[in-house]
């Protein structure tokens, strides 16, 4: 049969797909996230999210030094505060004895060729458990940034390489960035989660750092699910505030966004595979319903093929351990 055209001869073997290969996904793109816990010794595992733990200083320093080794040195921290030290106004973000700063300090120290991105929220720190702050039982946006600011300030100083808030507040982005050059720290660029939306996918999260708001959701600061334009609205007023990432979050769910934001934008997009979404993968493969090992770089090789630049997932140290960089 006559025929000038035949897709399945880019397919014929392995070598010829490689060279066709449209989407390029490697370690060198992924973020690792890592839980912190005050203490010595600890290393537990999060029951929601297997596979994925809490971590005292003593022994993530351990868990870098395993990534480094696979060629995995991108990490974002987030840290579990205990709860008579959280407050209305999240004072402990920005104590000098908080341990999540003093953590930065210890892995840049100990390696100082990682690059470490921060979480800028009030609900790790909050005894309301809102990302911003709580007022006759309103979430109060211009009253949180300057929260928020001090926070990212301390966060810099301990070493942060990028400051990354996540908190949905308006004009954080600007607050912040302001904040930051006022403190002399120009060079110190800003990831915001800049289309975050209020997803039932950050069960296993909120497991791991016991973060889920006291009273009431997060539905009016985070995004309606249903919206898509949106997330242009949130983009453009992020990159005029000075944001140097603009993040999607979720990401398997939220592809649409991703490619939206990627074909709008010029500046790096970001995506955050979220802890409900791999723990759905994580619970199929152990049913023995997919397998592993392809599923995971599949669902990765999507994000990616999608537009993300930067994917943060709790599959990159496999996804490293089986690819390399």
């Amino acid at each position: 049969m006559l025929m000038l055209r035949r897709p399945r001869r880019n397919r014929n073997s392995k070598l010829i797909r490689e060279l066709t290969c449209e989407t390029r996904l490697s370690t060198e793109q992924l973020v690792y996230p890592l839980f912190l816990e005050n203490g010595e010794g600890i290393k537990k595992e999060i029951s929601s999210l297997p596979g994925n733990f809490r971590f005292s200083v003593d022994q993530v320093l351990e868990e870098i030094g395993e990534c480094i080794e696979l060629g995995l040195a991108k990490f974002i921290l987030f840290p579990a505060i205990a709860e008579e030290l959280k407050d209305e106004l999240a004072t402990h973000s920005f104590a000098e004895d908080n341990f999540y700063l003093e953590a930065a300090r210890q892995i840049k120290q100990a390696f100082p060729e990682t690059l470490l991105i921060s979480d800028v929220a009030m609900d790790p720190y909050s005894s309301d458990g809102h990302d911003g702050l709580v007022l006759d039982g309103r979430i109060v946006n211009d009253e949180s940034l300057l929260i928020l600011s001090r926070m990212a300030i301390a966060q810099a100083q301990a070493g942060f390489d990028i400051i990354a808030p996540s908190d949905m507040m308006d004009g954080r982005v600007e607050f912040i960035r302001d904040a930051l050059d006022q403190n002399e720290f120009t060079e110190t660029p800003i990831m915001s989660y800049t289309a975050k939306y209020a997803s039932a996918y950050y069960g296993p999260f909120r497991d791991a750092l016991d973060s889920a708001p006291k009273e009431g959701d997060k539905k009016t600061y985070q995004m309606n699910p249903a919206n898509k334009r949106e997330a242009l609205i949130e983009g453009e007023l992020d990159t005029a505030e000075g944001a140097d990432y603009l993040m999607v979050k979720p990401a398997l769910h939220y592809l649409d966004i991703i490619h939206q934001m990627k074909e709008h934008f010029e500046l790096p997009i970001a995506a955050y595979h979220v802890s409900g979404e791999c723990a759905m993968l994580i619970a199929a493969c152990e049913k023995g319903w997919l397998d592993y090992d392809q599923a995971m770089p599949e669902v990765l090789n999507s994000i990616a093929r999608a537009g993300a630049d930067v994917i943060i997932t709790y599959f990159a140290k496999d996804f490293a351990r089986q690819f390399g960089s």
